[in-house]
């Protein structure tokens, strides 16, 4: 059965001939032929037609205002429409292969494998019981396109889907064609620049779009896959238990985001809570419809004496729905159930008091329909429900609030002063003794209500704990029970917030805490010193019983990007790798379970690539089963924007979290060869140097703002967050994002590469068999294989003579020092690359190859233009919002920001 009735060239092919009618009905004739002019000059010299590039830059720079205009439009609409393209490629190779029974790293898949080892049922239970997989979304500003752009582009991708997938007659596709070329007119004639920036809460509804609108209603899908794997591969199956949860920080996280308040985390919990809730009532409402069964044949009383007795108020809404309908005792009880989802939000009484509550009742109900043979309605009306309730509760997603350290340690300051309590002047020692007897003591030492007299600052952080206690109270301890801080350094930094939690009532020593408290480890100074950290506060009388509480549990999250912006990438990535075997052998020692918590970026150089083959990378001493990762921005976007494709997502996370466990249990302490370790600190430390010597070098922030549009992103109204930490003009307190997307931009994306090559140099000018070892590390280590593997990526996404023409925007002398130290680490780090990975192209994808030189010759025009209007000291306004678009245009051609 042919499955598909295009193809993506078709599609390419016919949404770029739809965008041309329109740039030549909305643009004067000579916009058109110029922007046919400089897409035909670029291909040309991409497939070696013309030597150099001076047609294109000519064809470009002698343009009016008006047609370059016409032409950031354009190029940055077909990028757009050609992302679309290519995502409907991907989902038919995801429907092919489905049919076919070929589709690889899948959850089948998983489950086969571990039947092929000799795996019992019993040791899957356990693998499964383990495994907990926690995608966590965050409104970093990395999503470059408006909400209305977005809009459209989704119902192009809906057409697309349709003229792909449905049999239709002539008439009908002649129909779809010409509501595609209504959907392509208006993407062209919409505003694609913001006038403001969204606020925290439009960012917290963006990410609660995809859980409401793709998410919800593929958890089903997965567990389906997964208990029909588990059925066909064991005798005896174990249960697949609870293995996907989703977690949230948009709404949530104040940290350099004065606009995250209180207020916005309380309008954030109870929207997620009233989208969870109207889900279940469609379907219960849905399910109503099929229980039409006659209550004189069955006899389930056993069954539903829960669901229909109990309370008065429940006896109460029985009543109402046994005359309503009589007779039929299944609908009685959906009728219950839904009455009681429905006052969850009213002032009403008897409705449900959390997602566990439901799920009581809807296993009642799915027993009892069970009991009169009425599996099938169970498994496609039921079962996917209690998949949903156990995976999203009441709060749809929990909520994580995070925030800088330096935050909590002004607010204490400044409080503990108005108590006569010199904080601010303790040492660390001093602080951590002050702090665990205030958390030991039985009386509060501040009144959190109590905050009219203190800055605004400290006023927020006392506020959001004063708070947290009425959300406990009001959404349950699920939707908000874990404190992220940021920039960790000291055990005190810790403490504060246990103390702040403890002071709100959050936390009741010994015996409960409410709240995971996660110190976010990113500097380098925090990472090499994570057992004085983490074993002074495991050691801690106040903090060891809090986790105590929390079932001897501790996350601890690693910071990526920071990580990368201050070391490189390679020193970053070995420094990540040794810190998370650190942290596994302090834990061990002192008998705690570690969860880690990956703060990954969507590009390279922030920790992101092919989840799975991260997940699979990680040191096997780190696979408890639990691990918990961010995802943002355009990630967000391409993973979980397409229903298919987040189930694939979704499947690749647990095939290879559900491998690497199986392969910790079965080799839980391997060693690596010292040779190995010798190598990566040797080749680190070189690479570290190389990379710093061009941060420190004089002018280095000047050559960055004068050859990058990091102020024109910095202007973008990307997100409700500032660019930058403060007003100081250095790489340390610009943000991580805006550094990664600058760099993209201009295509020398030296985060994602930089050092490799001096670092690679220097290890194999000590070593005289170091080639050789550094090819079995590749093939046999999967941390080294997948940071070389990334390195290619960004290498092969670098397009070096292109960097060359935005140096020139710099002045003279720092073009001459600083560029032909990027050029020449660029062309050293490709080829010790190349030797080291066995193939002779840094893409191992035939598709990735085909995509990128699909993309490249259309990529240029906006780069050429892009450095035009940089070169100007003086940007009319339609220059300004030219150059904003040729920033999109470029993003979306990338398929990357920061």
């Amino acid at each position: 059965m042919d499955l598909h009735n295009r193809s993506v060239r078709q599609d390419i092919r016919e949404l770029g001939a739809l965008l041309g009618d329109v740039v030549s009905a909305h643009s004067p004739p000579e916009s058109f032929e110029l922007v046919e002019s400089a897409r035909n000059e670029a291909i040309a010299y991409r497939r070696g037609r013309t030597d150099d590039r001076e047609p294109l830059t000519s064809v470009v720079g002698s343009n009016s205002e008006a047609v370059n205009a016409v032409l950031a439009r354009s190029f940055t609409i077909y990028f757009q429409l050609i992302n679309l393209a290519e995502e409907r490629e991907r989902v038919r190779a995801l429907r092919t292969f489905r049919q076919q029974g070929t589709i690889s790293h899948s959850i089948t898949e998983a489950m086969e494998n571990l039947a092929e080892s000799g795996a019992e049922a019993e040791t899957v239970g356990q693998i499964l019981s383990d495994v907990h997989v926690v995608p966590t979304f965050t409104a970093h500003p990395t999503e470059a396109r408006r909400k209305t752009v977005k809009g459209i582009l989704q119902r192009v991708g809906q057409i697309l889907e349709d003229l792909d997938e449905r049999r239709l007659t002539n008439e009908e596709e002649t129909a779809l064609i010409a509501r595609l070329n209504a959907v392509v007119e208006s993407l062209y004639t919409t505003k694609h620049i913001r006038d403001r920036r969204p606020e925290p809460f439009d960012e917290a509804r963006n990410v609660q779009w995809y859980l409401d609108n793709v998410i919800f209603d593929v958890i089903p899908e997965i567990y389906a896959e997964l208990e029909a794997a588990l059925e066909e591969n064991f005798e005896d199956p174990p249960d697949p238990a609870h293995v996907l949860e989703f977690r949230s920080w948009a709404g949530s996280d104040a940290d350099g985001n004065p606009n995250v308040t209180p207020e916005v985390t309380d309008k954030t919990l109870h929207r997620q809570r009233s989208l969870a809730l109207a889900r279940y009532r469609e379907s219960l409402e849905d399910l109503l419809g099929v229980l039409s069964q006659d209550g004189t044949r069955v006899d389930v009383d056993t069954y539903l004496d829960t669901i229909m007795t109990g309370e008065s108020t429940t006896e109460s809404i029985a009543e109402t729905a046994a005359e309503r309908y009589p007779r039929e005792p299944f609908r009685q009880a959906t009728t219950v159930i839904l009455e009681r989802v429905d006052r969850v939000e009213s002032v009403r009484p008897g409705g449900y008091e959390d997602g566990e509550a439901l799920l009581e009742d809807l296993s009642a109900l799915a027993a009892g329909l069970s009991a009169e043979g009425l599996d099938s309605i169970v498994s496609e009306f039921v079962t996917p429900l209690k998949r949903q309730v156990q995976t999203f509760g009441f709060h749809l997603a929990s909520l994580d609030l995070r925030d800088h350290r330096q935050q909590h340690t002004q607010a204490l300051s400044e409080a503990l002063g108005a108590e006569d309590i010199d904080y601010a002047g303790m040492d660390e020692s001093e602080r951590q003794e002050f702090l665990t007897e205030a958390i030991t003591r039985s009386a509060p030492v501040l009144d959190l209500a109590d905050r009219g007299e203190f800055t605004a600052e400290t006023a927020v952080v006392l506020e959001r704990f004063d708070r947290l206690a009425d959300w406990h109270e009001e959404f349950g301890p699920d939707s908000i029970d874990a404190y992220c801080i940021s920039m960790t350094e000291e055990p005190s930094h810790v403490l504060e917030v246990l103390f702040l939690a403890d002071q709100a009532g959050v936390v009741d020593y010994p015996d409960y805490s409410g709240l995971d408290i996660v110190p976010l480890l990113e500097t380098e100074s925090a990472l090499s010193n994570a057992r004085d950290i983490i074993g002074t506060l495991f050691e801690n009388e106040a903090y060891g019983a809090a986790m105590r509480a929390r079932d001897e549990t501790q996350e601890i999250m690693l910071g990526y990007s920071d990580s990368n912006k201050e070391n490189g990438y390679l020193a970053a990535n070995w420094q990540l790798d040794r810190a998370q075997r650190r942290l596994a052998e302090i834990t061990d020692d002192y008998g705690v379970e570690l969860r880690l918590f990956h703060g990954r970026g969507g590009t390279i150089s922030r920790g992101g690539g092919p989840m799975n083959d991260a997940l699979l990378a990680l040191p096997k001493q780190t696979v408890t089963g639990e691990v918990k990762f961010t995802q943002q921005g355009e990630a967000i976007s391409e993973k979980y924007g397409n229903a298919r494709i987040a189930r694939r997502e979704m499947g690749q996370m647990l095939n290879a979290q559900i491998r690497a466990r199986h392969a910790n249990m079965s080799e839980p302490d391997p060693t690596l060869p010292e040779p190995w370790v010798e190598a990566m600190d040797e080749m680190a430390d070189t690479a570290r140097e190389t990379y710093r010597s061009l941060l420190e070098t004089e002018g280095f922030v000047s050559y960055f703002e004068q050859t990058t549009p990091i102020k024109t992103i910095e202007g973008l109204n990307l997100g409700s967050r500032p660019a930058s930490r403060s007003d100081e003009r250095n790489v340390e307190d610009l943000r991580a994002i805006p550094w990664v997307f600058a760099w993209t931009q201009s295509r020398a994306i030296i985060p994602g590469w930089f050092g490799i090559g001096s670092g690679i140099d220097a290890y194999l000018a000590e070593t005289d068999d170091g080639l050789e070892r550094l090819k079995a590390m590749y093939e046999s280590w999967p941390f080294f294989q997948t940071m070389l593997d990334n390195a290619a990526l960004s290498l092969a996404r670098t397009e070096m003579e292109i960097a060359s023409e935005y140096a020139t925007l710099a002045d003279d002398d720092l073009q001459a020092r600083i560029f032909p130290a990027i050029e020449n680490e660029y062309e050293r780090s490709k080829e010790r690359v190349l030797d080291i990975i066995p193939r002779e192209d840094l893409v191992d994808r035939s598709w990735l190859r085909e995509s990128l030189d699909r993309r490249n010759p259309y990529v240029d025009p906006l780069n050429f233009l892009q450095i035009q209007l940089l070169s100007r000291s003086h940007r009319t306004p339609q220059e300004e919002r030219t150059l904003r678009l040729t920033v999109k245009g470029i993003a979306a051609g990338m398929k990357n920001t920061g």
